[in-house]
C-alpha cells in the first residue's frame, strides 16, 4: 500500500486521539474536584510536584510547568495559608527558599491518591490484564515522547 493510501486511516486515528483525550482531560479535571475539592486543580498539582521532588523552588515549579511566576506565586500563598506547604532554607545556600509540603499537605496527598486509585480501578475493572498492561504501555510511549511536534505553550 502507497504511503496516501495510508494518510486517511492514520488521520482518522489521529483525530479520534486527539478528541478522546481532550475529553480525558476534562473528564481528570473534574474528577479533580472531587477527588481533593479543597483544592484547585493547578494547587494540587503543584502540592504533588513538590512532594515529589522531595522538596523544590517555587521558579522550578514555574519552569516545569511554563508557568508565569505570578501565578505559581498565588498559587503558593494559597497552599502556605492552608498549612499544606511550608518553606526551608536550602541545605546548602540559606539564601534560596526551598518548598515542602507539609504533614497537612502530605496527608491531603495521600488521600487523593487513596480516592484516585479507587476511581481508576473501578474505571478500568472489567479491562483484562493484558488489556491494562497494553494501554499501560502506550502511554509511557505516548508520554515518553514529550511534547514533541505539539504547540508552544507560551
Amino acid at each position: 500500500m502507497s504511503d496516501a493510501a495510508d494518510e486517511a486511516p492514520r488521520e482518522a486515528s489521529v483525530d479520534v486521539i486527539q478528541r478522546e483525550l481532550t475529553a480525558f482531560a476534562r473528564r481528570a479535571r473534574a474528577a479533580a474536584a472531587r477527588v481533593h475539592p479543597e483544592l484547585p486543580l493547578v494547587s494540587y498539582t503543584l502540592l504533588a510536584h513538590i512532594e515529589d521532588q522531595r522538596g523544590c523552588r517555587a521558579t522550578d515549579l514555574a519552569a516545569h510547568y511554563l508557568l508565569d511566576k505570578s501565578t505559581v506565586s498565588r498559587q503558593l500563598a494559597g497552599l502556605e495559608k492552608m498549612g499544606l506547604v511550608e518553606r526551608r532554607p536550602a541545605p546548602d545556600d540559606h539564601r534560596v527558599q526551598v518548598l515542602h509540603p507539609t504533614e497537612a499537605g502530605l496527608a491531603v496527598l495521600a488521600t487523593a491518591q487513596t480516592n484516585r486509585r479507587a476511581a481508576y480501578q473501578e474505571r478500568l475493572k472489567d479491562w483484562s490484564g493484558e488489556d491494562l498492561a497494553r494501554f499501560a504501555d502506550y502511554l509511557l510511549r505516548y508520554n515518553a515522547a514529550g511534547s514533541a511536534g505539539l504547540p508552544d505553550a507560551t
